[in-house]
This record gives structure tokens, C-alpha cells and sequence, in this order.
């Protein structure tokens, strides 16, 4: 497939305006002052950021001109083999839209600027994410109820098992169902569930002696038959109380009567309930899975999982499943370490090894299968529990803790990646912040080799200033691009951050780029588009002013950064690469027709993003070997799956100043 080279971006109209503009501000400075010097200062600075030597050296920023029927509240951002981005905001943390069952997901495609919205069949908002080998994306998890908190919870609630001793029908309660308590007080589900039959096992007597005992009794069950053990199914479900206040406040465990059942219906379906109380009420998870197809544009469903899921981390394998952990169940909860493992060959789940994490983990694949938690995280679980980083061996369900991070309290909210190039197994933690809605933030970086017989985090450079929801994406030039965030949760005290900056791995260091003009926090993404730039989406915001009065609105706007390498005359000058093929297995050689053979330097595979509150463990950048020929480059894919995952790929390659081609897509594996 062969790339036309596009037309190099050139603010001349910007310039013109802004310079015949930057002489009638001088003017106006000694006419109407201060706001004359304010307006003045302004358009000085527009004239300064749009000059060609400073483009050259920060880049710039440009907002993208959104249909307002198509803006939406971006909580998940995909980069699609298509060139397309799915952005995914369900209800968009809108109880209205929540409460209306309007749920919502636009693709945006960058080179055209058009935008599609696709009909979202739940509530996806804050669900995971993974790419699957054929292209598709699997989308798993969602809201089933919208969090009650403080004195907005009127109702007292809990969990509730609903017991099935019956093992011949399993029975459907619809939400709203309600049950008695000993004292006489209703209780209502806030969902439907199904209690599957009771399981029924047959057990041989116990010895012989046993067997003529009940042979010689001759009764019913007892002639020397097995005997029949029933053991109850159960399922839990949130249920609230009907009366309002301390009425419906259940302190002991209790069975609980299902009203409407008679006879033995009645008998063998019940409830069960520790605590009943009016303590704050969490978001609820749901267990459905999509998988999204790029080329038909829809959710097609799956099997569902075997839990409920708000706020999981799906990460893919080697073998192309991927491993699903965490969440909120559907009471609440944090998923108590039960993890599963779908396989998109067969479109069923499976049990995964058993480990407890707090919600939305960034855990990596590494080389050689074992998953690396870096110690990021996003959300809930408690703050002694499950945050300590490590490298965890599914086969033997071993993990061995690393060390060495400095703030470990400030771990939640931090951005994590693997840095470029991925053979070298080295993963960097940027930022974060307290547990919850701690006011503090970080501005600590920290890099581990796992490649080291005894690996431990070591200090890196540090951040302008405490950053947490820091958005950060692997470049092709292997450089790594940080932007946005807030010092102070979700953006508290108007303390959104409008810096940027690159990190050099080859130096170790942070170099300034230019500022952005949307502020990013709670609810944001960013990620690399195949033309080599970078798309920023979402931010939440709890407040709207510098004084916490006024509520916050979700930030709709996109903004898209130009690096660099793609001003001062490079971007007419980059490497293309021309027809190449599409697919490649592990370990083979892949040639593309190219012009610029003798000016490519590098190559790179880099995995395209799925990003949901500052967790992307999608993103990857992968060295492939370079030959030259005559009119054509042969890129050599590595053979370890682990390394590359099954799926597409982006095909970056780079001159020696670092300029990259626009990407060709491939499917390896």
C-alpha cells in the first residue's frame, strides 16, 4: 500500500495575521492599559509559539473542530487498525444519561476529520480494553449503578445472596424483586439475576456394612442405592431498603423471605445478608464483553464474564487471550482476586490464576510470558492492599515483589510504559498521586531493567512539578511524549497542568515542548496517530473555578500535537515507505518499496493504544532489524511472541534525525 506524501503543515496565514496584529498591539498598549498590555502580551505570545525556529524545536498544538452532535465525553480512547479512533464514553459519568439509557461512542477519523457514531448497546463507561490478534478490540465491564455517597444515601443496602437449594430450574429475579427481613422490613434488587439449579451429587454409602444396613431397612433412598447430596447455588445482588433511614439499618446476618414464592419454591429460594447499612454506596460493575469490529463498525457481543467488572485491566498474552483482573462487582466491591482469561478463538472465558490488585493495575506483558505491575493504578482498594509492584508468573501463580520506588503512597494516577525499544525490558513510572482524593501529588519518575539479576526501581529525572493523570506515549523517534494532568485531584483549585515534555531515554532526561492549551485530567487519554502525531481527548474536572464554587463540565475538545520533526523542512523530507505486505508471521522478513532505503536509520512496530484513565498497557515499541536494498527496505520481525503480541501494528520507520514515515499497518502473528 503505498503513502503519498502529504502536505507539510505551514501556519504562513497565521503568521501574516499575526504579524500586522503584533504591530496594532503596540499601538494599543499606549491607548487602554492594562488591558491593552494583557491583549498585547497575548498576541506576542501567539506571534512567539507560531515563529518557524521555535515550531522546529517545541512543536505546536492545533484544536480540532468537533461537530457538537458528535462531542462526547471521551472516558476510553482506541487507536483502530482502520486509522480510526474509537472513543467510548457509555453514560460519560452523566447519571441522567445513565438513568435515560443513553450510552454513547463516536470514531473519529484523523486524516479525514469526520466523525461516526456507533450504537452502544450498555453502559461501557469505565469498562477494559484490549486488542485481539484479528484486529478486533475486546471491551469488557461497564456500569451497572451510578455511586450514592454521604447523606445521599437515604436507603440503607448491601450485598445479598440469593440461595437455590433446588437443583431442577434455576429461577430469573427481575430487579426490583423484594424480600422480608425477620422483622418485617423490604428489601428491592437494583438488577436482575439468575440463580442457577442447585448442584446435585451422588455419594456411594460409606462401606459395605453401611450398604446391607440400609439394604436391610428397605426404606425409600436407603436400599443400598447413592445417596443424593443437594448443595445451594448463589448468586449476590445489591438490594436496597424500601422504607427510608435507620428503619431499614440490618445489623446481623438474617435470611431473608422472597415474596411472591409459595410451596417449595418458597422453601428453596432465599436470601442471605450479613450487614444492611447506610454506608456510602459504591459504582456497580456488569460482566458483559464485546468484541468491536473496525471494519463493521459495531459492538458484536460475547460470552459474558464469570464476574462483574467496573474499572478491570485486560491485558493480552502471548497466545493472543487476554487476562482480565479487578474491578467492582456488582455490589461494589473490588473484585477479591478473582481473575479470568477470555480467548477470542472460542469467545468463552476461563479462570485465571488468583490475585488480589486494586482497580485499573497496569500490568504488563513482559518477555518470556510473566506480567509486570509496575505499581500503577487508578481508583479503588484499600491503601495497604495489593500496591506493592512486581512480576507475577501466571503458570506457577508465584509473584515477586520489586522495590526501590520512591512516594509508594503516590502511586495511584501515575502513567506507566514500557519504554522504547521493547526488547530491552525496561518499564518507567511518571507522577501519580495519594490514595482516593489525596491533594498529593508526585513529580517522581522511576525507571526498573527487568533484565538485571535483582531488579529494583532507580530515581529518574523529575517532572517540572507533581503531575497526576499524566498522559505519556511512546514516539517513533523513541522518544516518550508526557502532557497534561493536575497537580491536585481531578483537577481541584484550578490546578490543571498546561505543560508538556519529552523524555529521552537515550539521556535520561526531559526536554520542554510546547504548552498545551486544553487542561487534562480525571478522564483523559492521549495517543499516537499513524501519521506521527499525537491526539489528546476527555477531562473531567470536579470543579469549574480556582475556588472549588462551581461544578466542573467534561472537557469535549480534542487537541492535537505536531512534534517537532515534523517542522523546519523534515516533515517534506520524511522517509515514506511504499507497497509492503500486510501480514507477517513471527520471525519473518518483510520488504517495502521505498525511495529512501539509504536514509533509513530505524524501524520500529509500535501496538496501538487503548487508554482509559492514565492505564495503557497496549502501547508498545518494538526494534526490528534494518537492511537496505535497492529501492526496497527488509524489515525482520522478532520471533517471541511475548514480546509481540499477536495483532496490528503500526510500521514506523525513521531517518537519522529521527524523522519518522507515516505508518504502514501490518498483522504479526
Amino acid at each position: 500500500m503505498s503513502h503519498a506524501r502529504r502536505t507539510p503543515y505551514r501556519p504562513s496565514a497565521r503568521l501574516r495575521k499575526l504579524a500586522l496584529g503584533s504591530g496594532v498591539t503596540l499601538l494599543l498598549v499606549g491607548l487602554n492599559a492594562p488591558a491593552a498590555v494583557s491583549f498585547a502580551q497575548e498576541r506576542l505570545h501567539e506571534y512567539r509559539i507560531s515563529r518557524p525556529e521555535y515550531l522546529a524545536r517545541y512543536g505546536s498544538w492545533d484544536v480540532v473542530d468537533v461537530p457538537e452532535e458528535f462531542r462526547t465525553n471521551a472516558i476510553h480512547a482506541a487507536l483502530l487498525h482502520t486509522g480510526k479512533v474509537l472513543l467510548i464514553a457509555g453514560s460519560g459519568n452523566n447519571e441522567d444519561q445513565f438513568d435515560a439509557g443513553t450510552f454513547d461512542s463516536v470514531l473519529w477519523d484523523p486524516a479525514e476529520n469526520t466523525f461516526t457514531t456507533v450504537p452502544t448497546p450498555d453502559d461501557l463507561f469505565c469498562a477494559g480494553h484490549a486488542q485481539l490478534p484479528d484486529g478486533r478490540m475486546l471491551v469488557a465491564g461497564g456500569t451497572a449503578r451510578y455511586e450514592v455517597l454521604g447523606d445521599a444515601v437515604t436507603h440503607a443496602g448491601g450485598a445479598m445472596l440469593i440461595k437455590n437449594e433446588d437443583p431442577d430450574q434455576k429461577r430469573e429475579f427481575p430487579e426490583g424483586t423484594r424480600l422480608r427481613a425477620p422483622d418485617g422490613q423490604l428489601y428491592e434488587t437494583v438488577a436482575t439475576v439468575t440463580a442457577p439449579p442447585a448442584e446435585k451429587r451422588e455419594e456411594p454409602p460409606e462401606d459395605a456394612e453401611d450398604a446391607a444396613d440400609t439394604e436391610e431397612d428397605g426404606e425409600d433412598g436407603e436400599d443400598g442405592e447413592d445417596e443424593i447430596e443437594i448443595t445451594a447455588s448463589e448468586v449476590r445482588v445489591f438490594v436496597s431498603a424500601v422504607e427510608e433511614g435507620e428503619q431499614g439499618v440490618a445489623t446481623d446476618p438474617a435470611q431473608y423471605e422472597i415474596l411472591g414464592l409459595t410451596g417449595d419454591d418458597a422453601r428453596n429460594f432465599y436470601g442471605l445478608a450479613n450487614q444492611l447499612t447506610l454506608d456510602d454506596q459504591d459504582f456497580q460493575g456488569i460482566d458483559v464483553a464485546y468484541e468491536f469490529d473496525p471494519v463493521a463498525e459495531r459492538y458484536l457481543p460475547v460470552d459474558p464474564m464469570a464476574e462483574a467488572r467496573w474499572y478491570p485491566t485486560l491485558t493480552t498474552l502471548p497466545d493472543g487471550r487476554v487476562l482480565t483482573v479487578s474491578g467492582l462487582d456488582e455490589v461494589g466491591e473490588v473484585v477479591p482476586g478473582v481473575n479470568e482469561i477470555y480467548d477470542p478463538r472460542t469467545k468463552t472465558w476461563s479462570e485465571g490464576p488468583e490475585r488480589y490488585f486494586p482497580t485499573y493495575p497496569a500490568l504488563f506483558l513482559t518477555q518470556g510470558g510473566k506480567i509486570f505491575y509496575t505499581g500503577s493504578n487508578a481508583g479503588y482498594g484499600p491503601a495497604d492492599e495489593g500496591r506493592t509492584p512486581g512480576l507475577w508468573d501466571l503458570e506457577e501463580n508465584t509473584f515477586e515483589e520489586i522495590g526501590g520506588i520512591s512516594d509508594p503512597d503516590q502511586l495511584e494516577t501515575s502513567a506507566s510504559l514500557l519504554l522504547p525499544p521493547a526488547q530491552d525490558q525496561r518499564f518507567m513510572v511518571l507522577g501519580g498521586g495519594g490514595v482516593g482524593e489525596s491533594a498529593k501529588s508526585t513529580g517522581r519518575t522511576a525507571i526498573v531493567d527487568l533484565t538485571e539479576r535483582d531488579p529494583t526501581y532507580r530515581e529518574g529525572p523529575s517532572l517540572p512539578q507533581g503531575t497526576r493523570y499524566l498522559s505519556s506515549v511512546l514516539m517513533p523517534d523513541d522518544t516518550v511524549f508526557t502532557s497534561g494532568g493536575s497537580t491536585d485531584y481531578r483537577g481541584r483549585g484550578h490546578s490543571d497542568v498546561l505543560r508538556a515534555q519529552f523524555y529521552d531515554p537515550a539521556k535520561d532526561a526531559f526536554v520542554p515542548a510546547a504548552d498545551p492549551t486544553v487542561g487534562r485530567n480525571y478522564h483523559s487519554e492521549a495517543l499516537l496517530l499513524p501519521d506521527g502525531r499525537v491526539a489528546t481527548f476527555g477531562s473531567d474536572p470536579l470543579y469549574g473555578d480556582r475556588d472549588n464554587t462551581r461544578m466542573g463540565e467534561f472537557e469535549k475538545r480534542i487537541e492535537v500535537y505536531t512534534p517537532p520533526y515534523l517542522f523546519d523542512g523534515r516533515e517534506e523530507t520524511r522517509p515514506v515507505l511504499g507497497d509492503g505486505p500486510q501480514e507477517a508471521g513471527f520471525g519473518a522478513e518483510v520488504t517495502f518499496e521505498t525511495e529512501d532505503a539509504d536514509r533509513i536509520e530505524n524501524a520500529r512496530l509500535m501496538r496501538p493504544s487503548a487508554v482509559t484513565h492514565t492505564t495503557d498497557v497496549e502501547q508498545r515499541s518494538i526494534q526490528l532489524e534494518v537492511e537496505r536494498g535497492d529501492g526496497e527496505v527488509t524489515l525482520t520481525v522478532p520471533e517471541d511472541p511475548s514480546l509481540v503480541p499477536p495483532g496490528w501494528y503500526m510500521v514506523f520507520v525513521t531517518d537519522d534525525s529521527g524523522t519518522p514515515s507515516e505508518a504502514s499497518w501490518m498483522r504479526v502473528g
